[in-house]
């Protein structure tokens, strides 16, 4: 091991049968697994044998363009987390929730009932959802301003975490005798009045075993990195590039500060879709096998939805028409930017464009054997690109296998990865210490002042 090295995390980032959106199709895979939460419970498994950080499930909140040629998330996150904590004991538990289409006070609930469940292995990812077909689904016209996306959540997770807080860590009495439940001087009331909120609470949860549940975001727009140092523990990012994951990288640690925070109090997971083989040449093949099963329409939607351009009806060996500047989009930002960017710079007519898409949608697919994997791993963290990585297995469950079983074992002999769990908490994987209720700590102010 290098002097001093920090501790090198991973998740597990899970979809259906896989990441890549043709897996559904190929025969490493089987389609209606999407439907058993047993697959999904076996996926929670195989990741607590690699002695993974988490795991971690996206969503969305509309069907979208993907209904006749891929398939959906058919669960809910937080529900199916759930069911997979009662098959694990140690893996964290991340799901991504929006705050522009939920209410602090059920959203917290969610996230505190899962900590309680799983023992204190709950994450939130943050989203502020950019997609106008979940716009549609709540009664906007449009997606809602990209940068009063970004007031609503910083106002809507304050509110969560103060109702997290407001039942302090020893206000659970169970004094049977007494007959006392709870001490009210330890379960405090909000009464938040914000420009969008107004919350009285306290929240009908006690507080879980973490504190507060770990809090992840992804969003690297400007308002989304400002966001994460202010709020974030843990942000999963899209970079292409070891030159493009140092400069986010630094200039991410470098917010931190103005909020008084330290650079080890937030991780840098970056995605990586893995295709991993005994040889070079069968990794690439088996990758091709899955760019040969993507559905031209399908995809074409997908990118159309996400640079904000009709590209359905566009040729596709020509390249990209003339795309709008960042400034005019209201969706996902950083991701537009990105696929724009590599769409230019690797001159790229759309068929290839759709082809690197596929199996991450813009995050880095690699492919390779094992050592191969473990070495770009290393050399990302190692260059100071990343505290570690966010993994997106093409296929599963043999993608995730593959990494857990083949991959893992390499990073732990050359002693970058854990052996075993050391904390029984998702935040003490994340070299985190559980946090006090801000209302405790304002009345041992009290009294010693």
């Amino acid at each position: 091991m290098t002097e001093s090295r920090k501790p090198f995390h991973l998740n597990a980032f899970l979809m259906g049968v896989g990441h890549h959106e043709a897996a559904w199709r190929h025969p490493r895979t089987e389609a209606h697994r999407v439907l058993d939460v047993k697959h999904f419970q076996e996926l929670g498994r195989i990741a607590e044998r690699g002695k993974l950080d988490s795991v971690f499930f996206a969503d969305g909140l509309a069907v979208g363009p993907r209904i006749k040629r891929n398939t959906l998330a058919v669960f809910e996150p937080v529900t199916l987390l759930a069911a997979i904590a009662t098959a694990t004991e140690h893996v964290g538990l991340i799901a991504t929730a929006s705050t522009t289409y939920n209410e602090p006070f059920n959203l917290a609930r969610k996230f505190a009932s899962l900590d309680h469940i799983s023992g204190g292995r709950a994450g939130w990812n943050i989203v502020t959802s950019g997609n106008e077909d979940e716009a549609f689904n709540f009664g906007y016209d449009s997606i809602p301003e990209h940068a009063r996306r970004y007031e609503r959540a910083q106002e809507f997770v304050d509110v969560a975490v103060k109702l997290w807080d407001s039942w302090e860590s020893e206000a659970i009495v169970l004094d049977e005798e007494a007959g006392i439940f709870a001490d009210p001087e330890k379960v405090h009331t909000l009464d938040h009045q914000g420009e969008r909120f107004r919350v009285r609470g306290p929240l009908n949860s006690p507080r879980g075993p973490q504190g507060r549940p770990l809090l992840v975001q992804a969003g690297s727009s400007e308002s989304g990195k400002e966001f994460a140092a202010r709020y974030a523990e843990a942000v999963f990012t899209a970079q292409r590039s070891i030159e493009e994951g140092r400069a986010f990288y630094r200039d991410l640690k470098s917010r931190l500060a103005k909020y008084g925070r330290s650079a080890d109090e937030l991780k840098v997971l970056p995605g990586l879709v893995p295709f991993i083989a005994d040889t070079e040449a069968e990794a690439r093949a088996l990758e091709q096998e899955f760019t040969d099963l993507i559905s031209p329409d399908y995809a074409l939607k997908q990118l159309s939805s996400l640079l904000g351009v009709d590209l359905t009806e566009h040729a596709l060996d020509a390249p990209l028409p003339p795309l709008p500047a960042e400034s005019e989009i209201e969706g996902g930002k950083s991701r537009f930017t990105l696929v724009k960017d590599l769409a230019e710079r690797e001159e790229l007519t759309v068929r290839q464009l759709i082809g690197k898409l596929g199996g991450g949608r813009g995050h880095r697919t690699f492919a390779g054997t094992p050592e191969q994997v473990a070495d770009e791993l290393q050399s990302w963290y190692e260059q100071g690109a990343a505290d570690g990585f966010n993994i997106m297995p093409p296929y599963l469950p043999g993608g995730l296998e593959d990494f857990v079983d083949r991959v893992v074992p390499i990073l732990q002999e050359r002693g970058l990865f854990r052996t075993d769990y050391t904390a029984t908490t998702l935040r003490g994987h994340y070299g985190l210490d559980p946090v006090e209720s801000q209302f405790a700590e304002q009345a041992e102010t009290r009294a010693t002042a």
